[in-house]
């Protein structure tokens, strides 16, 4: 009864897939964004930092391949959970947005480039022994996309300009050109909101589509794009369809599908969606840091599907809280992968053993990857410390290295983070729970479930070594659960859309002491919200990527470390 109380705003469905996942250890496996690759430090004169963006997921045999921007190689992968790196010499591996398509047994391979570049190929990509084909295109591409239809016929899209738009061409079987390029998405930030660029959609000029991206859905075609920049956390995906794979091309108001302004890493745009061996739907997208560069950037793999009525959707509420990994068929209408495992560090009291002034303790618990903590130094021994509510239980940790002061550079060696995690009940007796003293892996978003769940007052992470300039941390993120109350349901809210700019509106609720943040979800249909954005400790939100005289709906949940209150109420945006 106690468990059927504090889960009682969730639905019967999804309290029934909590309880078989946690009698099920195989479907408890977890993935927390940003995906945790060793992202590769880039070329610059002043400031070292990392970058993956533009990403491709391929399904190869019983593998998964992973193609990024400067990358210096790509990833394989058995499950989405665990990446293995496969360096490459032989593709032209520094330029921008690659796209792969596998055609009966041959992969082929292209990048961005602004002169013209000859297309690779290999028959066994997880080997780096791709060769360029004979014959080049007959002009430059950059964010290429390659698509073939049941029909066996092939098709290239490409564009990435705040002034020219996307085209597509169909390829013959030796990857050339066979129609002239056609016209298939312009820019219309007059008209969508989330076109226009800026952090709150707030600059006066065109902002760059680009990321063409084709899938086929029950004989429709959904060619995706992004807009409205990589640097902006309101970088997006949206979409257009057709009868047909060169169009004619309807917009889709529900634009933007693949959308995550808030939260910790925000951005989910210039991105693929593909089917995992079980036929589940995914999308893979660009996350923003670019603090220390505009291309400081990162990845998120978010579920996704097609609804009865065809639209497309990306799950990105809870983005980057631990979510399950499925090992069979979901149908996303009634089933849920959010683990469930609540954020319960956020904004809690903090020490360290240091700190630079710039770079304060409280910036490890703000839930914000664009601010950091850093320690004075990168010695063995510096750590950093939270309290956590009580009656709290940790479930999994994801720690986000910042690498403040680092020099490193592209073809460094042996990037390793070695650490300790430990746990307290008082603040005095701590206990190892997690040792990656001997750590041999580039791992700058570690993420692990502990092997069993601990209840604690305290964490703390002890630096055993880095690999170059200070310790240091975006945030320190523990998951878990926390016996309490929950908020209580946002009942009432009010609306305003701007008059003289409608892609704009105001959303207002009474903000509860007890909640940590809200998730408000909206769409353009009353049965269909599905876009969201997250917000921390505020009754307020402006939603600035609406579409231009569009009528929208939405519904605000509540959460906090006990629960998640879900919105029943839906209001009218007119």
């Amino acid at each position: 009864m106690k468990l059927l109380q504090k889960y009682s705003t969730l639905s019967l469905v999804s309290l029934f897939i909590l309880l078989c996942s946690l009698g099920n250890p195989k479907s408890r496996k977890t993935s927390c964004n940003p995906v945790n690759l060793n992202y590769r430090f880039q070329f610059t004169e002043d400031k070292s930092y990392r970058e993956a963006a533009d990403p491709v997921i391929l399904k190869y045999g019983d593998r998964y391949l992973l193609f990024a921007s400067h990358s210096g190689g790509y990833w394989s992968s058995e499950d989405m959970l665990k990446w293995n790196f496969i360096p490459s010499v032989s593709l032209p591996i520094e330029d921008y947005a690659p796209d792969v398509i596998t055609i009966n047994d041959t992969t082929y391979y292209a990048a961005s480039a602004g002169v013209i570049k000859p297309i690779y190929f290999t028959t066994n990509p997880l080997e780096d022994k791709w060769k360029p084909i004979e014959k080049q295109l007959p002009f430059a591409i950059w964010d290429p996309h390659f698509f073939r239809d049941d029909d066996g016929k092939i098709y290239l899209y490409w564009g990435c300009s705040d002034t020219r738009p996307i085209y597509g061409v169909r390829l013959n079987s030796k990857m050339q050109p066979v129609t002239e390029p056609q016209i298939l998405i312009s820019h219309n930030q007059d008209k969508y909101g989330w076109e226009v660029p800026g952090e709150q959609n707030e600059m006066n000029r065109n902002g760059w589509n680009e990321g063409a991206w084709m899938t086929k859905h029950n004989n429709r075609y959904y060619l995706q794009y992004a807009a409205p920049g990589t640097e902006f956390k309101v970088y997006a995906d949206g979409v257009y369809t057709s009868d047909s794979p060169l169009g004619p091309f309807k917009y889709e108001a529900y634009s933007p599908f693949s959308y995550k302004p808030g939260g910790f890493a925000g951005g989910a745009g210039h991105g693929s969606t593909f089917t995992d061996r079980y036929g589940n739907y995914w999308h893979v997208a660009t996350m923003s840091i670019s603090v220390r560069h505009m291309f400081e950037r990162r990845l998120g793999i978010f579920p996704a599907a097609f609804d009865s009525d065809g639209v497309l959707r990306t799950f990105t509420a809870f983005g980057d809280y631990p979510s399950i990994m499925p090992d069979h068929k979901i149908d996303f209408e009634k089933e849920d992968l959010f683990r469930g495992w609540m954020l319960l560090s956020y904004k809690k009291e903090a020490k360290a053993s240091s700190s630079l002034n710039d770079y304060p303790v409280r910036n490890a618990f703000d839930e914000d990857i664009r601010t950091w903590w850093s320690a004075a130094t990168g010695n063995e021994g510096e750590w950093l410390s939270v309290r956590l509510d009580d009656k709290s239980t940790v479930c999994a940790i994801q720690v986000n290295f910042a690498d403040n002061e680092s020099k490193l550079r592209p073809g460094n060696k042996e990037i390793y983070y070695r650490y300790r995690i430990l746990a307290s009940g008082d603040g005095n007796k701590w206990k190892v729970i997690a040792d990656k003293s001997g750590n041999s892996q580039d791992a700058c978003h570690d993420y692990f479930e502990l092997p069993k769940p601990v209840k604690a007052k305290y964490i703390k992470i002890e630096n055993v070594s880095v690999p170059d300039g200070k310790f240091s941390i975006y945030d320190l993120r523990i998951f878990g659960t926390r016996k309490g109350t929950i908020p209580h349901k946002v009942e009432d809210s009010k609306a305003s859309r701007d008059k003289s700019d409608t892609r704009k509106a105001k959303i207002e609720w009474q903000k509860d002491p007890e909640a940590t943040g809200y998730v408000v979800n909206y769409g353009t249909d009353r049965g269909k919200l599905y876009t969201s954005v997250m917000v921390y400790g505020t009754g307020s939100l402006t939603l600035t990527g609406l579409n231009r005289d569009v009528t929208y709906y939405y519904s605000i949940d509540a959460f906090n470390e006990s629960g998640i209150a879900r919105g029943t109420a839906i209001t009218t945006l007119p």
